[in-house]
Order: structure tokens, then sequence, then C-alpha cells
């Protein structure tokens, strides 16, 4: 690879780390923000076997935050405790590269990565990429230890405020008034009545340039407000505007005097009063906007369950069930089980990166290719490289689907295999064991760089059942933000063994809900469950 290579491709990885920057360290929780960065470095490095480690101090002990493979325990012992980025490259075994990353806060990541899809070794760019992806990691991180201590702060801070605010609004109730003015207009004839006022000012700034000025009483030149010497002075900010209301000369039966204190309460509580009244009207308008835009997502919502199936086919020797509960009113999870014209049937399951319309448009472009595609009867692997493409081209680059398809040849049993990306797919056998399959490649709409997705051929035997399931279950967290977890849902597979797949989904589903408790659900939760009697 060339230098002028080197430099484009850094080029353009560079633009891909600072758009994803905000994605890691947003993150609600760590695991989160670890699973993400592997995501993201795995699709550069076009590998499947990254994991992240943390330890919380020297001598501690790696704990897990996103493990790809299962053997990867032993590997810490390339790790060091250097108070400085220690990276090893390794000539042999399962992992080949490790690194160790110092934290600000005294903590360490262990970054452990097996080898390449394409069996290649670890080129110069892979070392740069590395080394930036483990910079973009950093300060991904201290940004988001930052905004938790911010955010701590920010409640103490604001719980203060409401407490001042409450006892200055306390008995003033503009909102009572009724004129025909304007807010602005009755701000500043209101504002110079509450505090015996002559006159009055208001500036209003856009991005602190001047835009309007409002004179009460009206007529008064703008030039002799320079000479007053008794003046009160506040102001609203309301974004981009600034509201400065200058108030000159208190009257009194004494003549003019100055402004007290009480003037001054007075003049604040007023100010904050009409901050409430802007905001009342702003949220009044965003409520109805809000309204409208919940209707569209009605719609939305509706259509998108039309992609999905309403009823299972019925399958001579197997029983199938399957269940999406979305998130959101637009979810980015996926599933159908469509009988092929050949008397096969395609099991497929995905899930887009975010939620929203933006992942229910891609959930259609999805669907309208598999309906293209499948009954051509053309090799998976195939198929998979033009779906790649043509979800790479209609989506922007925050945004990818992991898919999963198991095309069933029911009278066999057999099955044929494609993994781009997703959670590796269960298998239960008749002895009880637990298959887990990963074949594939990347996710749909990472990379269009014309990569193969390997396919794997496998058998069902009676008595035997298949998984396939979307992160939404795993990673479902309670309030203490734990996770549900992998090894749960595989424990909890490999117990229940009922005799209808739809009543295994109904016990997932309320294993799910019992683990989370009242904490919102995060994502939306997808599963499709085989038996094969």
């Amino acid at each position: 690879m060339n230098v002028q290579t080197i430099i484009d491709k850094l080029s353009l990885q560079v633009r891909d780390l600072q758009e994803n920057f905000n994605s890691l360290a947003n993150s609600k929780s760590i695991n989160i923000l670890g699973k993400q960065f592997c995501r993201m470095l795995s699709g550069t490095l076009l590998t499947t076997n990254v994991n992240l480690l943390k330890k919380e101090k020297k001598g501690g002990k790696w704990k897990e935050i996103y493990f790809s493979k299962s053997d990867c325990v032993s590997s810490t012992k390339h790790l060091s405790e250097n108070d400085f980025l220690d990276m090893k490259f390794l000539d042999k075994g399962k992992i080949l590269v490790a690194v160790t990353v110092p934290l600000v806060d005294g903590t360490y990541f262990g970054i452990l990565i097996g080898k390449k899809l394409d069996k290649q070794t670890y080129s110069e760019f892979d070392k740069i990429a590395l080394q930036m992806f483990i910079l973009l990691l950093d300060h991904a991180y201290q940004s988001f230890i930052n905004q938790k201590r911010e955010k701590e702060l920010n409640f103490q801070l604001n719980h203060r405020i409401l407490q001042l605010n409450t006892l200055i609004d306390t008995g003033i109730e503009i909102s009572k008034l009724k004129k025909s003015t304007t807010l602005l207009d009755l701000t500043i004839e209101r504002a110079t009545a509450l505090t015996n006022a002559s006159k009055g000012r208001l500036k209003i700034f856009n991005n602190e340039k001047l835009v309007s000025e409002i004179i009460f009483p009206k007529g008064i030149k703008k030039k002799n407000f320079e000479r007053y010497k008794s003046r009160l002075s506040t102001e609203v900010t309301f974004d981009p505007f600034k509201y400065e209301l200058t108030l000159f000369d208190k009257e009194s039966r004494k003549g003019l005097i100055d402004f007290d204190n009480t003037d001054e309460v007075l003049l604040n509580a007023f100010a904050r009063q009409v901050y409430t009244a802007m905001e009342n009207e702003f949220l009044h308008k965003e409520a109805l906007e809000k309204e409208s835009i919940q209707k569209e997502l009605s719609v939305a919502g509706a259509i998108q369950k039309k992609l999905l199936p309403e009823q299972m086919p019925k399958i001579p020797g197997y029983d199938v069930a399957g269940i999406n509960i979305p998130s959101k009113e637009v979810g980015g999870d996926y599933y159908q089980c469509v009988p092929l014209d050949d008397g096969r049937i395609a099991l497929i399951i995905g899930d887009v990166a975010g939620k929203g319309v933006s992942a229910g448009l891609l959930v259609s472009t999805l669907d309208a290719c598999l309906k293209a595609y499948l009954d051509m009867n053309i090799p998976l692997s195939e198929m998979a490289v033009k779906i790649n493409k043509i979800i790479y081209k209609s989506s922007p680059i925050d945004k990818f689907i992991t898919f999963f398809i198991a095309v069933l040849t029911p009278k066999s049993g057999e099955l044929d295999i494609i993994n781009a990306g997703h959670n590796p797919i269960l298998i239960l056998r008749k002895n009880g064991t637990l298959d887990k399959i990963n074949a594939g490649g990347v996710a749909f709409g990472m990379f269009d760089m014309g990569l193969p997705f390997e396919g794997e051929k496998l058998k069902i035997n009676k008595g035997e059942k298949l998984l396939l399931y979307t992160d939404g279950i795993p990673e479902a967290m309670n309030q203490n933000e734990e996770e549900y977890s992998d090894e749960r849902l595989e424990n909890f597979f490999i117990k229940k063994k009922p005799v209808k797949a739809e009543t295994f989904i109904k016990n997932i589903v309320a294993d799910v809900k019992k683990h989370t408790g009242n904490t919102p659900q995060s994502d939306d939760i997808t599963a499709l469950y085989l038996i094969r009697k």
C-alpha cells in the first residue's frame, strides 16, 4: 500500500472518527460505550474478534466490558499495568493484538484483538488506524465521565435555583393581566408600574446584535436616556434572544429617588414571569408540533408493522413463533418467516443501528430487497453482497443493519446460513449442548468494499430448537444499569423446553420484563423461535 493510499484511507477514517465520537461519548453506560467501540474497530480492522476489558486499579482484575469471543480471559496475560500506552502485536495464538490504555481516572482499558477475516496480518495502516481508535476511546471516555459529573452538578444547581425562584415568584400573577398589547409592550409597561419608575427601555438582542428597542412612555427621545443617573436593570435570555430591561427615575411623593432592594426583587420576579410566559408560548407551539409529529410517527409505525408477519406459516414437522416489541413508535428491528417457491422457509432477523424514522426507512429497504432476491434462488452469499451494496448507498454513515438469515429445508432439516454482524444465533441440540452460529461478515451498510459473506450449512434434527434474537434482549437493563446478559439468555434457552414455540416467546419476554422491572425499555425486543418436533 503506497503512502497516498494510506493518507486517503486515514483521511476517511478521521472523518468517521469525528462522527463516531459523539456516539461513544453519549453512551448511557460503559458497557454500551465498549460495545459500540468494539463494533466500530472490528469494522475498520475487518475482524469479528475485538474484545474490551477494564481494570479499576493496578493489581486489580480485568473485567469484561464486551467480549466477541468467550475464550479471551486467558489472554489477559498479554496486558500490562504501565502508566503509558502499551501495544503488543503477537506472532501466534487466537489473540494477535493486546493493548493496554491508561485512563485519566487511574483505571485501565484492555483491548484484545484476534485474527482478521481475510487471514492477513495487520498492516501498517491497521496499526495507525488502531492508534487513532485508541485515542478516540480515551477522549470519548473522558467526555463520558465528565458528562456524568456535569449531570450530577446540574441537578444540584437546578434544585437550588428552583428553590430561590419559587420564593421570588410567589404572589406575582402576571398571567392574570389582560391587555390587547403584545407581551413585550406589556412587559415594559407593567415593570415601570411595579417599581414606580417614570420611564423604561427594553432592548432586544439576537446573538449580541441589537435588533429592536421599545420605549415607555412612547415619544421619549433615545438620546435622553443616557443622562438619567437613577436606573435599575435586569435581563432575560431566551436563546437566541436576550432581553435587556432598564428602568429610570423612580417617582415618589418627595420627587425622584433611587431604586431600592425591593424594586430589584420585584423587577427580577417580574422578569422571571416574562420568561415563563415566553417559555409557555414556546412549549405550546412545540406541543402542537410534537402532536403533529406523533401522528406521523403513528402512521409510520403502522406501516412498519405491516412489514412483520401477521401470523406464522404452517411448517409440517415444525413449530415457529416470533415477537417484536418496539421501544419507540418506529423501531429498528425486523424479523420474518417467509415460505419460498421451492418449499424452503427463510427465517430472518435484523437490527438497525439506532431507532426512529430513519431506522424504519432502512427496515423498509431491507424488506424490499429480501422480497426481490429471495425467490431468485441465488446463493445467500451472493444475495448478501447485493443487499449490502443497496443498504450502503441508502444509509447515512452512522446507520447499518446487523442481519441473520437461515433458509430451512423442512424435510431434511438442513439450514443454509449467513450472519452479517448479528448476535450469535443459538441451536439447542437434543443432547443438551448449545451451538452458537457466527457465520458471515460485517453488518450491512458499514462498507462497500466487495468483501465476501461466508455462509455455513447446518442441520436441525428432531427435538432440537433454534433461537434468533436482537440485542434488545441481552442488553435490557434494570434500574441499576445491570444487563439481562447473554449468559442469562443462554441459560433460559437451555432450561426452558416448552411444547409450543409461542409459549417460549411469552416466557422469554416475561423473564426480560422481570429483570428490567419499571425501567423504561431502551431498545427493541425481537425474537424468533423454531422447534423441530
